[in-house]
């Protein structure tokens, strides 16, 4: 029986679900809006750092006075940009709610990188759970393939963006070793390293959709970087200290969750029974891979 959340955790919950759903729906902003796949990552870590830029003078917050510790938050940004990047091209390619899920597998290049770099123990129940996620995904991208010219690269860049998640996610560790850094200069940071990385690829692929062509797709950028970027991760990052792990990483699964439903119900995919029951596979194995995570 899962663990439930205290009640004074209950709104940590709310908040993490909520968070994950909103993120979910940044995928809508990505499919609809006519800027390319580099250049969309760019401006939303434009409003983002902007945004943190704000808070961190506002909150007193200061950069990390270690100059290593800023290089490694600014590579974490160079690998957090080609994650979204590449997130979006898979987006185009497959829709919002296999590139998501596919995205979601960062938990097994964590894995993996704690393995060759860090020394980590891997346990039955690490192995069990990439085995059923690689089944999974094989499930979801047969169909996809009998019809989809572009399946092979959507699926290349998902799973690609979610090993540039996990390098992320390890820089952001690496910086906080060497110095403890608040929250708003890191993602600063991040942010800056981000839009560095962003900037050559977006004029080489993107030189024609660079830019929002109305103030309408203005607009969307400005919340897909001020609400999806800041807001829902910030969700996210405050509910996840707070709650039991099991039932951490059961509710992270609302994001590629509430994605699939978007591509089903709202942008009507066809997604057949084989797929669903590949992505339930796959949603399984990434939530056993938590369990393993979080406990590492």
């Amino acid at each position: 029986m899962l663990p439930t959340a205290a009640p004074s955790h209950r709104n940590a919950a709310a908040s993490l679900v909520v968070g994950c759903v909103v993120f979910g729906l940044g995928s809508l902003i990505v499919k609809f809006v006519p800027v390319g796949a580099y250049a969309i990552a760019f401006w939303r870590l434009a409003v983002a750092g902007i945004i943190f830029w704000l808070l961190a003078r506002f909150f007193g917050q200061r950069l990390p006075k270690n100059k290593k510790a800023v290089k490694m938050a600014l590579i974490s940004g160079v690998f957090l940009g080609f994650d979204l990047a590449l997130w979006h091209e898979s987006i185009y390619a497959v829709g919002p709610g296999i590139s998501t899920l596919l995205n979601s597998l960062q938990i097994f290049f964590l894995s993996a990188i704690g393995f060759f770099f860090f020394g980590e123990r891997q346990t039955p129940l690490q192995l069990l759970s990439l085995v059923i996620a690689i089944s999974g995904v094989a499930l979801i991208g047969s169909p996809e393939l009998s019809h989809n010219s572009a399946a092979v690269w959507g699926f290349v860049s998902g799973i690609t963006s979610g090993a540039m998640l996990a390098l992320s996610m390890i820089f952001i560790r690496e910086t906080h070793k060497i110095e403890k850094t608040p929250l708003f200069p890191m993602m600063l940071l991040v942010s800056l390293g981000g839009m560095a990385a962003l900037v050559l690829p977006s004029l080489l692929f993107n030189s024609s959709n660079l830019y929002p062509t109305n103030w309408h797709d203005v607009g969307l950028i400005l919340i897909y970087g001020a609400v999806m970027q800041c807001l829902a991760w910030g969700m996210i990052a405050y509910a996840v200290p707070l709650l039991p792990l099991t039932l951490t990483g059961l509710l992270l699964l609302s994001e590629p969750v509430a994605a699939l439903l978007i591509d089903y119900f709202w942008l009507h995919k066809p997604i057949n029974g084989l797929q669903w029951g590949g992505a339930a596979l796959t949603l399984f194995a990434i939530y056993l891979g938590s369990l393993k995570s979080k406990h590492a």
